[in-house]
């Protein structure tokens, strides 16, 4: 028996120890990796420096709960709510913070009744939830659900008195007004209907226990607690110009054009203050008010006593501030007494047009957080420049190339210039190592040098709030940070574009980016070009145009300074190219566009002649249907840079089943409510030359969340099964067949053969929410897919996996090709998850670029929090493992020389002797 329960027990202990087989090496840990976490803009903030634990409670608008370090701004906590409208916050009540200075609704030690914080999310239902401040844990929750799931999406919220107040407008009609308790959930009451046919969504606006609408040049309130239910009207000396602002801790006070008016006759304000942002805090015992204002690149703070009005010039500061936040918006503050005695110390918290949070103390910014990364649109890989030495061979080498045959008549100046070339290497090295040499430039001094294998370089980012970062891609560290107010994006719910004009790889000229974007003043577009290794504006840097942008294109390489043209197709459908020199290279250029609501596209030839451009309407398309309800969902086209390295594919019986490489072809993907079906989506692939339907499929009963990659001949898709409840991924790949139309030139307008097409699907067992190619320098590395899940994971998916191909059965020819068996569920390894436990929260997007290595592909995915790594799909066949053995390798070459050297020389004594005998 006792043998029995050893054996059992050695069971267990081996069962564990293969349960832990799957995982990464512990100094491979965040080696070749890093993330990045966020909480996104701020909304609403407390800060508290007086607690035990000092800390800074926020909710963001994305719906995110967090506790801040007072002194770094790290995460101390953070909980992720529901996805919006269910998880947009409407009010962050924490304890002690009520505009009544005589609420106190901290919970108890050991009970679960009040609250350290109180959240108020989403409409329909609408959640109420109260939170451990110092762990961040849940505590409880409750929900109401409205009978009027539209107009309570208007619905504001607020707290007085341990009682949370619900308001549902109804719009130049009335007020509904119902009284819970906090904790409970329980109504104090029967819902009040306050008769207001005042009240617009435009001019309204809740101050604590007052709705405050504006009526011409009158403010228009009522105190929604108070049972007379007085309307109370203040005049006001002109209409305003913008919409009412409350301030967070003043009952009954809006900001009017900057200045502070107040409806509540029980509280006073201080008339003549000017300022964009107001918030109530307390210093020595007394309710100050500070105001922060930009003055010429200054930041300057200031405060009164709210009692008498009286400066507080204790805490006003003014610090320089950097252009790159934008406009600042002091959002709270707190101070506490100084560690000396000497005085108290307040720390304010700003919130930036920028979508940056900022601490400031004692003059100066202590901290920042750059939350624009929540929500990154578009990104590039861009190399790093050579060394001076490298640079330097590299120049040498074009001269060259350039001018072969003068280097052939005069080969000893050539040999020359290299000897004077070294000779001059060799005296910066010498002046280096004695500290004589010249002072490193600014990126070698960061560290911003190409690496032999193309690994290191530097990450440009653009965000939705037109801010633009770059970030070095193996530490993270930000090198630089540009802000582009007043940038949006395009129509057609299209986003800004970030562009690479020009790479490093033309030394000594400077690598070139540009941004394309709408005016959001007169929606013209806007073109900022930049440095992309210092952030430094380039070339012109921010252009006007005089003109809205309907379509953009790349076009190919200027001789003149390798600076690749961007083809514009504005709203008239008039052409131009910026930068003009490049017009010539638009000559022959097709361009379509695609609008997502009537699904309706449209193609143009452009031709130059003459020195002018012009645009002909060539082809049109409807993918609406006979009703035009289909609305386009996704368009996915193919990676420009891609490079396809094999033309086919070797069958069982040794013969070649050719691919349909067709670089113009467009994948489009509709979507439209069915009586019979509920949804149905139709998937179209056009060549957008020609304007042809080469393939169309219809999925039934189908709906997003949609997700699509396409690459070389094969296509893959992601959705939603409403019939059977699932996420299923189909693929498709397009062959010629055995017989190549033409193996050198692709033609669109020569109408080639239709191809054929195979497909299948697949069943993944989590949602989608990203998918993207792995990608590499010349296309040799097997490709394979990144699937970006709603847990935040990132798996990595070859290829022969979601082959289309794959067999029902296993066949000898299926064996041939190296094709699975076909099984409909496809499985997620924990080793094939990328980003092991570094969870990338609310993924939206993976990008992909090649590195130097061509086994290597760059890896970054953004969502709420960014993560970089990078991947080998065929593992790294060209790099030596990090293990490897340099020791033993030179041990064994050093023997084997001196073997040889060693046999030589008794083999020729050898036959020495043999001769003289």
């Amino acid at each position: 028996m006792q043998e029995k329960w050893l054996l059992a027990k050695l069971s267990v202990v081996v069962l564990l120890l293969l349960s832990t087989c799957s995982a990464l090496y512990e100094d491979q840990i965040k080696k070749f990796d890093w993330r990045g976490v966020n909480v996104g803009a701020l909304k609403q903030s407390r800060v508290d420096l007086n607690h035990f634990q000092p800390r800074i409670l926020v909710s963001t608008n994305e719906g995110v709960v967090a506790s801040l370090c007072v002194k770094t701004g790290e995460l101390l906590w953070r909980q992720i709510l529901e996805q919006k409208p269910r998880g947009d916050i409407k009010l962050l009540q924490v304890s002690g913070f009520s505009d009544d200075s005589s609420d106190t609704a901290a919970a108890p030690m050991g009970s679960n009744l009040g609250f350290d914080m109180l959240t108020v999310q989403g409409h329909a239902p609408a959640l109420v939830r109260g939170w451990n401040t110092n762990m961040g844990a849940l505590e409880w929750e409750w929900s109401i659900m409205p009978l009027n799931t539209e107009r309570a999406q208007e619905a504001l919220w607020f707290y007085s008195r341990s009682v949370l107040y619900h308001v549902l407008p109804a719009w130049r009609s009335h007020l509904e007004v119902t009284a819970y308790f906090a904790s409970s959930g329980h109504t104090t009451g029967s819902t009040s209907k306050v008769m207001a046919s005042w009240i617009t969504p435009e001019s309204c606006s809740l101050s604590g226990t007052f709705y405050v609408c504006v009526d011409g040049k009158q403010l228009i309130s009522l105190d929604l607690v108070s049972k007379s239910g007085q309307v109370i009207r203040t005049l006001l000396e002109e209409e305003p110009k913008g919409k009412l602002k409350t301030v967070a801790g003043l009952n009954g006070v809006v900001i009017v054009d900057g200045s502070l008016v107040s409806v509540n006759k029980d509280q006073s304000v201080c008339n003549g203050l000017q300022s964009s942002s107001f918030t109530v805090g307390s210093f020595n015992y007394r309710k100050i008010l500070a105001y922060a204002d930009l003055v010429s690149g200054i930041l300057k703070i200031n405060a009164v006593y709210l009692d008498n009005c009286a400066p507080a010039t204790e805490i006003e500061q003014s610090l320089p501030f950097p252009v790159h936040f934008g406009i600042p918006s002091l959002s709270n503050f707190d101070c506490k007494q100084k560690r000396n005695g000497d005085g108290k110390s307040c720390l304010f918290l700003f919130s930036t047009s920028s979508e940056s949070i900022v601490a400031v103390q004692q003059g100066r910014i202590r901290w920042t957080r750059e939350e624009a990364l929540a929500n990154v649109i578009d990104s590039q890989f861009v190399d790093l420049p050579l060394a001076d030495t490298e640079g330097t061979l590299e120049s040498e080498m074009k001269g060259k190339a350039g001018d072969f045959t003068s280097f052939e008549r005069d080969i000893a100046s050539a040999f020359l210039r290299r000897i004077t070339t070294q000779a001059v290497q060799i005296r910066s090295l010498f002046l280096h190592v004695i500290g004589l040499g010249p002072p490193p430039t600014d990126t070698q001094r960061a560290g911003l040098v190409r690496d032999s294998f193309g690994l290191h370089k530097i990450l440009v980012l653009l965000t939705r709030a037109g801010k633009i970062f770059g970030i070095d891609n193996i530490s993270g560290k930000h090198h630089w940070q540009l802000y582009l107010p007043n940038v949006n994006g395009f129509d057609n719910d299209e986003q800004m574009r970030l562009i690479v004009q020009r790479s490093a790889k033309h030394f000594p000229l400077q690598p070139l980016c540009v941004i394309l974007g709408k005016d959001a003043v007169n929606s013209n577009g806007v073109l900022y070009r930049f440095n992309p290794i210092t952030g430094q504006p380039s070339e012109g840097g921010l252009i006007q145009l005089d003109y809205k942008i309907k379509q953009l294109s790349l076009l190919g390489e200027t001789e003149k300074d390798f600076v690749k043209g961007i083809l514009l197709l504005d709203a008239s459908n008039k052409v131009h190219v910026y930068p003009q020199h490049a017009a010539p290279l638009a000559d022959g250029m097709y361009l379509y566009t695609a609008d997502v609501r009537t699904a309706e596209l449209a193609g143009f030839f452009v031709k130059y002649a003459g020195g002018k451009l012009s645009s002909t309407h060539v082809w049109n398309a409807r993918l609406g249907g006979h009703n035009s309800e289909q609305q386009i969902i996704g368009v996915s086209g193919k990676n420009p840079i891609e490079h396809v390295h094999s033309q086919g594919r070797v069958l069982g019986d040794r013969s070649v089943l050719y691919k349909y490489i067709n670089p113009n072809l467009v994948a489009f993907v509709t979507q439209a409510p069915d009586a019979t079906h509920k949804s149905v989506l139709n998937l179209y692939l056009v060549d957008v030359v020609s304007g042809s339907v080469v393939f169309t499929i219809t999925h039934r009963k189908v709906r997003a969340p949609l997700s699509i990659v396409h690459s070389e001949n094969w296509l893959a898709y992601s959705y939603f099964n409403e019939k059977v409840r699932r996420t299923e991924i189909t693929t498709i790949e397009l062959y010629e067949g055995k017989t190549q139309a033409n193996s050198s030139v692709w033609s669109s307008l020569q109408a080639p053969p239709m191809p054929l097409v195979e497909r299948q699907s697949y069943i993944l067992p989590t949602i989608v929410e990203a998918l993207r190619e792995t990608i590499t320098e010349r296309g040799i590395t097997n490709k394979h897919v990144l699937i970006g899940t709603a847990s935040g994971s990132i798996v990595e998916m070859p290829w022969h996996l979601l082959d289309p191909r794959r067999p029902i059965a296993s066949t000898t020819q299926g064996r041939e090709e190296g094709a699975i068996p076909y099984i409909p569920e496809l499985p997620l390894p924990t080793e094939s998850h990328i980003n092991y436990n570094q969870t990338v929260a609310r993924l939206r997007n993976i990008f992909t670029a090649p590195s130097g290595l061509e086994s290597t592909c760059l890896v970054v995915a953004t969502g709420l929090d960014l993560f970089v790594t990078r991947v080998a799909p065929s593992k790294t066949f060209d790099l030596l493992k990090e293990d490897f053995d340099y020791i033993l390798i030179t041990i064994v070459l050093v023997a084997l020389t001196s073997g040889s050297l060693i046999v030589k020389h008794l083999a020729s004594r050898k036959l020495l002797k043999q001769a003289w005998k």
